[in-house]
């Protein structure tokens, strides 16, 4: 319990403490928007370094070289854990924004460090809003800045990471809409830092792995009629290819490379 009230305790108190910096950073906005969304990401970079830390996680990221230096993309990831939004935020070097849920937008100061930090509402239940939040995706990413979906829709709770919910074929409409390349993501071990054992929090090797952007014109037409599916089967791939690594180092080579049904 004694890191869960840590990490509780110190995003509290940096809720309360920065609303000063919120003024500031305000301020800035009204004639530098570039300035202040710089200066929001780094800071609460910072904050997600420190919590990552405190809360005992260690990070191997692979797949680094996939990231675009020069241009946005649309990343696409499963969705284990509300770490993995630290943990996205901490390895993408580039301007990024998250896809988040309207309810979040109700929470007083988190929710304006996420407007500040690029994140957009999403309202499940209301077409009109679903569609402006995308159109202010697509707005963001021919501004410069990567936004992140998770198109299960809601964090997975499956026992297995490798049992991913179906995703969602409206969700990729970002890069449809602007034509940027969508790099898909695979992380495991966020859910056992918190969720497995809620309230507790433990320590935990996260793995994060960005895959091949891939531009949707440019697949065969079965797979882009199905885009969803297709970027689902492809972080399948690299979830499966974790855990036979995961497997191969726990039992000193004895690996198990049966395609569990979950990712079919």
């Amino acid at each position: 319990m004694l890191k869960f009230i840590l990490v509780a305790s110190m995003v509290i108190l940096f809720l309360i403490f920065s609303i000063p910096i919120l003024i500031i950073e305000k301020q800035i906005g009204k004639t530098d928007p570039e300035k202040k969304g710089r200066h929001s990401l780094a800071i609460v970079r910072f904050m997600f370094r420190l919590i990552l830390k405190v809360a005992g996680v260690h990070i191997t990221v692979k797949g680094i070289e996939n990231i675009p230096k020069d241009q946005p993309v649309l990343y696409v990831g499963n969705h284990r854990s509300y770490f993995d939004i630290l943990v996205g935020y901490t390895t993408v070097p580039t301007p990024l924004g998250f896809m988040a849920k309207k309810e979040m937008e109700k929470i007083p100061l988190l929710s304006n460090w996420m407007r500040n930090v690029n994140c957009l509402f999403l309202d499940r239940e209301n077409i009109r809003e679903g569609l402006k939040a995308i159109l202010e995706g697509v707005s963001k990413v021919k501004s410069g800045i990567s936004i992140w979906i998770f198109p299960e829709g809601t964090r997975n709770d499956a026992d297995d990471y490798l049992e991913l919910m179906p995703f969602k074929e409206g969700s990729l409409k970002i890069a449809e809409k602007t034509g940027c390349p969508v790099i898909p993501v695979a992380i495991t071990g966020t859910a056992e830092v918190y969720e497995a054992h809620f309230p507790r929090m433990k320590s935990s090797q996260v793995t994060i792995q960005f895959g091949k952007p891939f531009i949707i014109k440019g697949l065969e037409p079965e797979k882009k009629k199905f885009v969803g599916a297709h970027t689902r089967e492809l972080i399948c791939d690299m979830l499966v290819e974790e855990k036979r690594l995961r497997e191969e180092a726990r039992e000193d080579g004895l690996v198990k490379d049966q395609r569990p049904a979950g990712c079919n």
